[in-house]
């Protein structure tokens, strides 16, 4: 798939996120190796622990339906600008929003380092590439326990 067109679906997801406290959207869409596209946005919880990001719950979301291997994944956030919790609007600016840490282990229990490509953008047509090595140089993975 076209980095434009995954990160198109990453602000498509980023508008179901559910954010009442933060009030900061964030929405991913994960390629896997076959093509098919998981989305998943931030869902927030009163209790805050409870709280998934965007990227876990499509990564989640995938492994749910079997899938194991992915190619890719285009992560986009921002505030909201309205207090109800829904995202206000698809495509405004803001900065980069690279994953947690949480999320970059999630991503070292499924992916290749080397191959695994994180696209971050900031708008639609203005995006960073990096591959999880770049983002986590020293991962701990399944490979670490055999």
């Amino acid at each position: 798939m076209q980095d434009l067109e995954l990160i198109r679906l990453a602000y498509q997801a980023r508008e179901r996120a559910y954010v009442p406290y933060s009030h900061f959207a964030v929405g991913a869409a994960l390629e896997a190796e076959d093509g098919r596209v998981f989305l998943g946005c931030n869902i927030e919880n009163a209790a805050y622990t409870p709280t998934n990001c965007a990227e876990r719950t499509a990564f989640f979301k995938a492994v749910s339906e079997g899938y194991r291997s992915f190619r890719q994944i285009a992560i986009v956030g921002g505030s909201v600008k309205n207090s109800s919790g829904e995202a206000a609007y698809a495509e405004a600016g803001g900065d980069y929003c690279p994953p947690c840490g949480v999320c970059r282990q999630v991503m070292m229990e499924f992916c290749d380092p080397e191959t695994f490509r994180i696209l971050l953008a900031k708008s639609p047509r203005e995006y960073l590439s990096y591959t999880l090595k770049e983002l986590l140089p020293l991962g701990f993975g399944p490979k670490d326990l055999l």
